[in-house]
Order: C-alpha cells, then sequence, then structure tokens
C-alpha cells in the first residue's frame, strides 16, 4: 500500500519539489520512499538514509534526494550534507521525519503524515506543516 501511494505521488511530480515525511518508526515512510523512486525509474535498491542521513537515486526521470533528519542535530549539520545543493537541482527531496527542521523546507513543501491505526494498518493524510 505504502509503495503504490509513493508511486501515485510520483505521476505528479516535475522536479524541484520537497515531501516531508512526518510519523513514528515503522510507519511506512521508508516504503512510501521506495514506490516513489521506483515509479520515476530508479531500478535499484531504496533503503532507509537512518545512519547514512542522506541516499541518492539517480538515473531515472528525476533524481531521488533520500534524506532522514532524525539523526540531524541541528540545521548546520543538514546545511553541511549539501542541502542548498539539493535544493538547486531539479530533483525530488523526499525528507523523513520532516518536521524536525520545518523551517529549512521550503513553504511549498508537500507535507504526508505517517500513523500506524490500532489495526496495525497504516493511514496517510496531507497536512499543510507539521
Amino acid at each position: 500500500m505504502m509503495e503504490a501511494l509513493g508511486a501515485e505521488v510520483a505521476a505528479g511530480l516535475r522536479g524541484g519539489e520537497v515531501v516531508a515525511l512526518v510519523g513514528g518508526l515503522g510507519a511506512g515512510k521508508t516504503h512510501f520512499t521506495k514506490g516513489l523512486a521506483a515509479a520515476l525509474g530508479h531500478g535499484g535498491e531504496v533503503t532507509s538514509p537512518t545512519f547514512a542521513l542522506v541516499q541518492e537515486y539517480r538515473g531515472g526521470r528525476l533524481p531521488v534526494f533520500h534524506l532522514d533528519f532524525y539523526r540531524l542535530e541541528s540545521a548546520g549539520e543538514l546545511l553541511g550534507i549539501g542541502w542548498d545543493e539539493m535544493l538547486d537541482e531539479e530533483g525530488v527531496i523526499v525528507a523523513e521525519w520532516g518536521d524536525r527542521f520545518p523551517d529549512m523546507l521550503p513553504e511549498d513543501a508537500k507535507w504526508l503524515k505517517f500513523e500506524i491505526q490500532p489495526d496495525g494498518s497504516r493511514r496517510v493524510t496531507e497536512a499543510t506543516g507539521p
């Protein structure tokens, strides 16, 4: 379900977008990104950027920059891993835990909130911010 939703969102992307994902561990954020990257033409493996902080997926219709803000301590660290350069590219940025540094995201960022329901299913809703 999460991968299909990622593919659906990817269909409307043209480049230059930031997609901020908010939700707890295991809520489906990385699976969503797998579907998004695959739909944009990335044929390789998509993994959580938890330890690398950023994964780049190139070779498809648009490059995808997959970031995990969870382990970042400051906005300065985000800038240090090339945030400004990523914003300048005509790719798509997917920021897991985007609510950790909302002021660093552009005003037109697309916010998606991921929730695990009591029955174990997942619910994703659009939001206007964190």
